[in-house]
């Protein structure tokens, strides 16, 4: 224990950043507490379908980041295995094949949320808007992988 005690005096002066564990989408319109608790402080209202990062799971309830980089605990019943991404441009181009040069099969505003449906060589994810069109957006278009 005494050689344990520096370690984590250190830890609480100099925080190392939060690893992702994993990602999920929020499965419905959710509160974010500032502690794993309902009885915690109200942040925000989180809206459906938008991707997290989970950073620390506890009984019943997840720390996660969101794409702005905001920490929040939600209550894990709120979180999907689905997986979504984020538009962090202000148009992302989804694209018929994962080439630059292919047709456009839609454009995707910042902050809309798409289906992830998986990851090609190159940079390339093929995702799918919840209307049904899918297509390829480039990584560094999106938030979320």
């Amino acid at each position: 224990m005494k050689r344990l005690l520096p370690l984590l005096l250190a830890a609480a002066v100099f925080p190392m950043p939060a690893i992702a564990i994993e990602y999920r989408t929020v499965d419905a319109v959710a509160v974010l507490y500032d502690a794993p608790s309902q009885r915690g402080s109200k942040l925000f209202v989180i809206r459906r379908d938008t991707p997290v990062e989970v950073v620390v799971s506890l009984e019943g309830w997840s720390k996660v980041r969101d794409a702005g980089g905001g920490l929040a605990w939600i209550e894990k019943k709120f979180l999907s295995e689905k997986r979504s991404v984020i538009v962090t441009v202000d148009q992302a181009e989804v694209r018929q094949k994962a080439e630059e040069g292919s047709p456009l099969v839609f454009e995707a505003e910042r902050n809309v949320a798409l289906e992830y449906l998986e990851s090609l060589p190159g940079g390339w994810i093929r995702v799918r808007h919840r209307d049904g069109q899918s297509g390829f957006v480039r990584a560094n278009q999106i938030w979320g992988l």
